[in-house]
């Protein structure tokens, strides 16, 4: 820098203090963000460790929320509508197949999904597991879930062929000719099934909490712009100065 202009060491401390600036509101928002991260797991925790809400009413519809509502714990009491399940291709720690979503047809009247849980590529015909089809009145206890409507990113649903890759509640009740339907599915928990299929209570809750390592990140690149500026830029300036 002995040999820049005044106005290039200007500009270049005027880089630095920016950057300097720059990465500190980022490294304080990562902050921000990991508080409210930790806010987020504590309180999915204790709604999954609480005891069991009557499943939302239609009533309770137009004020459900994911950041307020998903993984509510929840129960219900009703009948399954076993021949009109539809099932969701899904990946589980047991391997590939599918969620069994089958509509329940509440006591009050309304009509709930229920990811019954997983079956593999083997047993998606329901004749191969009809010991599973649970008959009769009924309580189902699960968490409760908010509708997928995008559907994977290189995949979308095709109800005309049977093929269905997320759990969009509005798209698959549409298809069933369902009303009266919540707007939410529950996936039930892993009380046994009769055959052992469907394998409930796979629900994976994971909520990545990496934003400590980004405000250190941040940080430290505004340590470095801030050296760079005091001991490259305003350092070298002064000296020139000096100099001259």
């Amino acid at each position: 820098m002995a040999n820049s202009s005044p106005l290039k060491r200007i500009l270049l401390c005027a880089a630095l203090l920016a950057a300097t600036a720059l990465f500190t509101a980022l490294g304080v928002w990562q902050l921000e963000r990991r508080a409210w991260k930790m806010d987020l797991i504590d309180r999915v925790d204790a709604r999954i460790h609480a005891d069991a809400a009557p499943a939302p009413p239609p009533s309770d519809w137009a004020g459900l929320s994911k950041a307020k509502d998903e993984y509510l714990r929840v129960s219900i009491r009703g009948t399954y509508l076993n021949n009109l399940e539809t099932e969701v291709e899904a990946s589980t720690a047991d391997g590939m197949g599918y969620w069994v979503l089958t509509p329940f047809k509440s006591d009050a009247g309304f009509i709930v999904l229920i990811n019954r849980g997983f079956v593999p590529h083997a047993s998606r015909d329901p004749r191969t597991r009809e010991a599973g089809q649970r008959q009769g009145e009924m309580n189902v206890t699960g968490l409760l879930r908010m509708t997928e409507p995008r559907g994977q990113l290189w995949r979308s649903n095709e109800p005309p062929s049977e093929r269905w890759y997320s759990r969009d509640v509005a798209a698959i009740v549409a298809h069933r000719g369902l009303s009266d339907a919540a707007p939410y599915f529950i996936d039930a928990d892993s009380t046994p099934n009769p055959g052992g299929l469907p394998i409930g209570g796979l629900t994976v809750i994971a909520f990545p909490n990496n934003h400590l390592v980004y405000a250190i990140t941040w940080c430290g690149l505004a340590i470095l712009s801030l050296g760079f500026l005091i001991f490259g830029g305003v350092g070298s300036f002064g000296r020139r100065l000096r100099l001259d």
